[in-house]
């Protein structure tokens, strides 16, 4: 019964210990279990069956058949044009008979082709395919840096939004404070009760500020737990260092944008691209066949049209075996493959601009992250002076009104300034851990902010 009592105890405490995650916990989950990483993890198997789908190609190609079939055997001599299946054909000598008699007719055999050489076409195949698959893969380590960026970024903001509550907290208590200090001078008819009505409004403001911190809270959460599949109801997050004054030594700094998975998986379409109409190139050539074939026929006609009836025909009787070399050459296919070369060429041109425009793109948002940084940096620097002459400041504005020498209005100014420094205080830091975040975001290198954060 003890131990029973006990158990529940603890199962109790594990429940009010809730789901705590850190920064790296948070990142690791969000890319193991994010539905969008396994999409394109399947995409990448998807590209890599179709290697060896190509590949395939170079294979001989083995057919067999066998059929047997009652019908009539009239013959009449003349050329019909290719048709689509409609008409049957019939072989064997012209006979000058329309009879309806019918007979038993049957075949089967096998034909062997393969293609000794091509040009490089099927390894030009092979090429695409293998570039589909590095465009996969690359698009699955994008789609993984991408989601990294956005978890972090989602965890800084849970984090910042508890900050608020804090600060916000705080001010609630301090306008309580003063409300209560203006209804014991209201009372003792030592000020106005418009005094009290102020205290009490700005109470309700305050209120009102830490109500809205709780929700951003809420919300930060909600998209937290969306990306690692964490329980909202037991989510926490675990502020670590990421509350202190990161290192100005170990900013993150850098220009080169040739390892950012975006421009990578640019720079695989662009392959891609290349493959496929190299491709193309290899398509305007003869292609050549090396062919073996044996079958076997039987019918139940004679060669003067007399039928033998019975089962003679139902079973292949007369065999046949050739071995042979075939080339065909598409002629008036060049003016179509220049047309698709020609789109092909101008579609590379396009993604290679699309890269440029990607690399000005990272460019201005590093500028504009290391811009972030150093403002972020120089805020932080002022701020403690700015905490402290709010504080100071609420003390004397107190201290006057409880002595008559000042109003509520000074008191409740003072007091929205501390509210202020101290949320401004909270955030300065986090604002430098989110700045060195996007810094590290449009180097496309997350390892060096997340390595400093587990720190």
């Amino acid at each position: 019964m003890r131990l029973s009592t006990a158990t529940s105890i603890l199962a109790s405490i594990a429940c009010a210990c809730g789901q705590t995650l850190t920064l790296s916990e948070a990142v690791d989950r969000s890319v193991r279990q994010y539905p969008s990483i396994r999409v394109t993890q399947e995409q990448v198997r998807s590209a890599a069956a179709q290697i060896g789908l190509a590949r395939t190609a170079y294979l001989p190609r083995v057919e067999a058949t066998a059929q047997a079939d009652r019908a009539t055997h009239n013959n009449i001599f003349g050329l019909i044009l290719p048709t689509s299946g409609i008409l049957s054909s019939v072989t064997g000598p012209v006979l000058n008979t329309n009879s309806g008699s019918n007979v038993w007719n049957s075949t089967a055999g096998f034909l062997v082709a393969w293609e000794p050489f091509d040009f490089g076409l099927r390894a030009a195949g092979v090429a695409v395919a293998e570039a589909g698959r590095n465009r996969a893969e690359a698009a699955v380590a994008r789609s993984q840096f991408e989601l990294t960026a956005l978890t972090a970024d989602a965890y800084l903001t849970v984090l910042a939004a508890e900050q608020t509550v804090k600060a916000a907290q705080a001010g609630v208590e301090r306008a309580e404070t003063i409300r209560r200090i203006v209804d014991a001078l209201v009372r003792s008819e030592l000020r106005p009760g418009a005094d009290l009505s102020r205290a009490t409004a700005e109470l309700a403001v305050a209120q009102t500020q830490a109500i809205q911190a709780d929700q951003a809270v809420a919300l930060g959460k909600a998209a937290l737990a969306q990306l690692t599949g964490a329980d909202l109801a037991q989510l926490e997050v675990v502020p670590a260092h990421l509350l202190d004054l990161p290192p100005p030594e170990d900013e993150p700094a850098g220009t080169s944008f040739a390892n950012n998975p975006i421009l990578k998986e640019q720079a695989s379409v662009i392959e891609e691209a290349k493959a496929r109409l190299h491709s193309l190139e290899r398509t305007y050539f003869p292609k050549f066949q090396l062919e073996a074939m044996d079958f076997a026929r039987g019918s139940g006609t004679l060669l003067d049209g007399r039928s033998q009836g019975g089962a003679n025909g139902l079973g292949p009787n007369i065999n046949n075996w050739a071995v042979g070399f075939t080339a065909t050459f598409s002629l008036m296919d060049l003016p179509g493959l220049r047309a698709k070369e020609a789109a092909q060429a101008a579609t590379i041109r396009a993604e290679s601009s699309r890269s440029d425009q990607i690399v000005a793109e990272l460019r201005g948002r590093l500028n504009a992250a290391q811009a972030t940084l150093t403002g972020a940096r120089r805020i932080a620097a002022v701020i403690p002076a700015e905490l402290e002459a709010a504080r100071a400041g609420m003390q004397q504005a107190t201290a006057r009104y409880q002595s008559g020498l000042g109003n509520v209005v000074e008191v409740a100014e003072a007091q929205r300034l501390l509210i202020q420094a101290e949320i401004n205080d909270s955030l300065a830091r986090l604002g430098i851990w989110r700045a060195e975040l996007a810094v590290a975001t449009a180097n496309g290198d997350l390892r060096p902010f997340l390595e400093k954060a587990a720190r």
